[in-house]
């Protein structure tokens, strides 16, 4: 066995599954409140690249930039998007999915995926049918580990995914409003009862997962080059099933299922091959829910009245 070439693939592996991550955090935490699988978290994310592409340009962004203005523009972009799509998160739980709360729960699954196609032909009529090139401003010099080298949009990638895990992991365990978040996800009613504003509380979840989601979308048009309207739809499934495989409901797990299904994506492009990469995914969907449905750090949850 090429052991180097496997290191490399790790690598890659890491880089991939922390894109992977941030997205299915979003989609954890809106089903540990709320237990709707929201298939438009996807596409909000690709939402966040088209947006932090019409930030740079408006910003006039290209690799020239000197130091200073470099990491102006990349502060002013991760702050727009992030915001809009916070924006965005909020608007669709208020008008698509408040209104359906208590109901039969395949109304608001169908619900969600009507948002996911909506969001995606905006997104092709805003900015046509075929990929569209995201500008290249971060250098992205090599750097050797021994016999591996990995690039500096990689560290950019797995760094900012790193902390943007940890300061959810902080933001759910250490303030109010997390603890108004976990008590609502473990019993809403009683949550209410004890005088939590319930629609609040679920608004601020889809505010950060969206938020997530957006910086996701700027990170993703950095590393990869380019953003196409139908990425969400993939990205989406795959980080859902992310979700799945680590717990669904458990922050944790949606992490290390997203670096799990990167390094199984990537190894399975390598050494079978690239067609079967998609399918070794969603295999891995299937044999979780059929042998270990709550996932590896889920737990199983009473029903909810």
């Amino acid at each position: 066995m090429n052991w180097v070439l496997f290191g490399q693939q790790l690598i890659n592996g890491v880089s991939l599954g922390a894109i992977y991550a941030v997205i299915a955090l979003g989609y954890t935490m809106v089903y540990g409140i709320i237990e709707l699988i929201n298939f438009a978290h996807g596409d909000v994310y690709t939402a966040g690249s088209f947006v932090a592409l019409a930030t740079l340009v408006l910003l006039g962004a290209s690799g020239h930039m000197a130091a200073a203005a470099l990491a102006f523009a990349l502060a002013v972009t991760f702050a727009v998007t992030m915001l809009v799509m916070g924006a965005t998160g909020i608007v669709i739980e208020r008008f698509a999915y408040r209104p359906l709360r208590g109901k039969q729960r395949l109304a608001p699954l169908l619900t969600a995926i009507g948002v996911s196609f909506s969001i995606e032909n905006l997104l092709q009529l805003w900015m046509g049918p075929s990929p569209v090139p995201f500008p290249q401003i971060v250098p992205n010099p090599f750097f050797s580990l021994g016999p591996l080298t990995v690039g500096q949009m990689q560290l950019v990638v797995i760094g900012s995914s790193l902390v943007m895990m940890a300061a959810l992991q902080l933001f759910v365990h250490r303030t109010r409003l997390g603890k108004a978040m976990r008590a609502t996800a473990q019993d809403w009613m009683a949550a209410e009862i004890m005088g939590i504003d319930i629609n609040k509380t679920i608004a601020l979840t889809f505010f950060v997962g969206s938020v997530l989601a957006g910086a996701a979308g700027v990170i993703t048009g950095l590393f990869y080059g380019n953003i196409w309207f139908i990425n969400g739809f993939r990205a989406g499934l795959i980080a859902f099933t992310a979700a799945v495989l680590g717990g669904i409901g458990n922050t944790t797990g949606a992490a290390l299922g997203g670096f799990l299904i990167g390094f199984i994506e990537v190894m399975t492009a390598q050494y079978v091959g690239f067609q079967w990469a998609t399918v070794a995914v969603f295999s891995v969907l299937i044999l979780v829910l059929i042998f270990r449905p709550t996932g590896l750090l889920g737990q199983q949850l009473p029903e909810r009245t």
